[in-house]
């Protein structure tokens, strides 16, 4: 068993007010400087720059994780992680069917770029990435099963487009095992407010749209590391997560 650090919540250049300065490489060398071994690219409502990341997180040593960070048909943000990317990528093609599909503002909202893994740009999205969808969020655990994957809400701590400030409590009956903050000082508290939270895993990462934001040292999990590979360690931190009850 070996200590490793995360941020499992980042969006890259490609989701809307992402700077631009947070391409493939530049994220995962911030992920070196920080000290972290796992990150997940969590854009809003799409994966394509997921692929694209996983080669710039291996070459610098990161373990990447696949993920988004869906907007449900009720506003609320839900992080979504894949353990292979090529489920993440069917997934990606599952939600853009149900976006609503508004042009993109790139005056208000940026350019939602598209990159490759030398941090050029080869695409952007031309529909906004953060609106709703119209997948509801008691539907989000079973649809994300589909693609094997594993979901969450997303900052259950923050008023905007968190679980709890849209409806007024941890949505006990959708299934949820886990919850995200991100400020984990706010846990014990939320935990005596809201009853439904108990014994659900807890994960702190940092929802960073810059390079700055992206998280330190600090949270980690202990994974099962033997034999050492980068997909022995994907594994066991999605046994981890779904084993439930673990503040992380």
């Amino acid at each position: 068993m070996n200590e490793y650090f995360y941020d499992l919540h980042m969006h890259s250049c490609l989701s809307p007010c992402g700077d631009n300065d947070m391409t493939p490489n530049n994220m995962a060398g911030m992920g070196v400087l920080n000290g972290l071994n796992i990150m997940a690219l969590t854009d809003h409502n799409t994966c394509k720059n997921c692929p694209a990341f996983f080669k710039a997180a291996k070459k610098n040593g990161i373990i990447p994780v696949a993920g988004m960070e869906l907007t449900t048909a009720e506003d609320i943000h839900v992080v979504c992680l894949f353990e292979r990317l090529e489920d993440a990528m069917a997934f990606d093609a599952y939600v853009d069917e149900r976006r609503s599909k508004i042009p993109n503002r790139v005056d208000i909202f940026g350019e939602q770029l598209i990159m490759d893994e030398n941090d050029e740009v080869i695409g952007h999205d031309d529909c906004v990435l953060s609106f709703a969808t119209t997948i509801p969020i008691d539907s989000v655990v079973r649809v994300c099963a589909q693609f094997d994957g594993f979901a969450y809400p997303a900052h259950v701590d923050r008023e905007s487009n968190g679980a709890i400030a849209v409806l007024g409590d941890f949505p006990a009956d959708c299934g949820f095992t886990a919850a995200e903050f991100h400020d984990g000082d706010k846990i014990e508290d939320y935990e005596a407010r809201y009853p439904a939270l108990r014994g659900l895993t807890k994960i702190v990462s940092s929802d960073a749209h810059y390079l700055w934001l992206i998280k330190e040292k600090k949270e980690s999990f202990l994974l099962d590391d033997e034999p050492y590979s980068s997909d022995k360690v994907r594994h066991e931190l999605f046994r981890h997560l779904r084993a439930g009850g673990i503040d992380a």
